[in-house]
């Protein structure tokens, strides 16, 4: 694509509405938009920097096809960083398309899925992680994901990685002046240690393992996660299902078998959308429907990022509970919730319970120990460090590619200190670990990397 060109979208949704908005960008966005919107007097319309004002959307003709309300953005105090137009129209597809159609014919081209975006990266308005935040931003189906992305957007991430790619520098710069002088002895540059070496590339590396470790929590909050709530039959597994839900989803009856089928639903878990997954119980059966219910809780429970593993604590534990919680602990993440501890407790003695390890009681008809469940599945989700702040979480699985390279070269550029080895070997290292991290920022980014970035957003942004 060439970015010299004036481009043309709508920047909203496509459908009916109140308004829909579509944006020119470019050099001669505001020519552009002066040759298909006249004032109610015919005159030119007036594109004052960072006012609104009424206009005329007209035909070829002159005839007027719709009133609205055009908005001009100077370079470099735009979005983009050029000169954007945007124009209010009322929200019919025919008049949006036409405003669209009308931009083309008098110029505009256009633009690429994510080129107004693009345009904003390559103009140094935004860095690259800002970039792909404010399409995290716009595809958040939570509060929670639209915050995390609205503080990357804001540079979070550059600000965190900020100082770290300094200490390397100021690394990589004393080292290289200490090559080009060391045979000059008038200079009064003194060559680093392994005592002053090694500080700096352990705190660096400290700091980018801490943000990748962020990232075992950052990719639920990006992606959401799956939960698969797996038991034998009655132990109610479909009422925890509505509860985690929040109503009533899935069919709830005192028949065992009643869930033949996996049973799907979106939900979310203190802002991080989750998959919930309601199984059949799984027994021996002969009936050849329930038993392919069975088959496909087995693979639910495969497929699952979390398990939970329900047992009815109003009913003697059963070998086939036993039998269950083996494999659900073979299968990795998962909590075991005990069910219907409203009821009198008839589980067994303590020690019956005991081999099932932490045993999350709950009523999921009252609503007992929801709220204590929700928070062990948080911190199902990330055990070592808990839940991270916004402020530094990484969500984007690039970036923990990226930073994983850095981390790497660190540890190599540790052990190439620690042999002693020659100071021009170690500036490799280091330089190793600084491309991932230009990589990220967009210093050192290739083309393809960017137009598959950017393709992945949606047209009009």
């Amino acid at each position: 694509m060439n970015l010299r060109d004036t481009i043309v979208a709508l920047a909203t949704p496509p459908g009916r509405a109140g308004l829909g908005v579509v944006r020119i960008s470019g050099a001669r966005a505001r020519e552009i938009a002066s040759s298909i919107l006249v004032r109610q007097d015919g005159a030119p319309p007036r594109l004052r920097p960072w006012r609104s004002s009424l206009a005329i959307l007209r035909d070829r003709d002159g005839a007027k096809v719709d009133e609205v309300l055009v908005s001009f953005f100077a370079a470099p105090h735009s979005f983009t960083a050029e000169d954007v137009v945007e124009v209010s129209c009322h929200g019919s597809p025919v008049i949006l398309r036409f405003c669209v159609e009308a931009a083309i014919a008098s110029g505009a081209r256009m633009a690429e899925p994510g080129e107004f975006t693009l345009r904003a990266f390559a103009n140094g308005r935004i860095d690259l992680p800002r970039a792909e935040a404010v399409r995290d931003l716009i595809e958040a189906t939570t509060l929670y994901q639209a915050k995390v992305a609205a503080q990357q957007a804001d540079g979070s991430l550059a600000l965190s990685l900020a100082p770290l790619k300094q200490q390397l520098l100021d690394l990589v710069a004393i080292l290289e002046a200490g090559i080009d002088f060391a045979e000059d002895a008038t200079s009064e540059i003194d060559i680093p240690e392994t005592d002053d070496i090694l500080p700096v590339i352990d705190a660096v590396l400290a700091g980018i393992q801490r943000l990748v470790g962020s990232y075992s929590y950052g990719r639920y909050v990006h992606e959401g996660f799956a939960l698969a709530i797996i038991g034998r039959p009655n132990v109610g597994k479909s009422s925890l299902f509505n509860a985690l839900l929040e109503q009533d989803r899935a069919i709830v009856t005192e028949i065992p078998g009643t869930t033949r089928d996996l049973v799907t639903e979106n939900a979310a878990i203190a802002g991080i959308p989750v998959r919930l997954i309601d199984t059949a119980g799984i027994r021996a059966s002969e009936d050849r429907i329930e038993a392919l219910g069975i088959e496909r809780s087995y693979s639910a429970l495969a497929d699952a990022d979390l398990v939970l593993l329900v047992l009815d604590l109003s009913q003697p534990v059963t070998p086939e509970d036993e039998a269950l919680f083996e494999r659900v602990r073979n299968s990795g993440l998962h909590l075991v919730v005990g069910n219907k501890c409203d009821l009198p407790c008839l589980a067994g003695p303590t020690e019956a319970l005991e081999r099932f390890g932490k045993v999350q009681a709950v009523s999921a008809r009252q609503g007992d120990g929801l709220a204590a469940l929700r928070e062990a599945i948080l911190a199902a989700l990330a055990p070592a460090q808990g839940i991270p702040p916004q402020s530094s979480m990484v969500t984007n699985a690039r970036h923990a590619g990226l930073l994983r390279e850095c981390a790497a070269a660190l540890e190599k550029a540790r052990e190439t200190q620690l042999a002693h080895r020659t100071h021009e070997l170690l500036l490799s290292d280091l330089y190793d670990a600084l491309d991932p991290i230009d990589a990220i920022t967009g210093g050192t980014t290739a083309d393809d990397i960017l137009h598959r970035i950017f393709n992945t957003f949606c047209i009009g942004k």
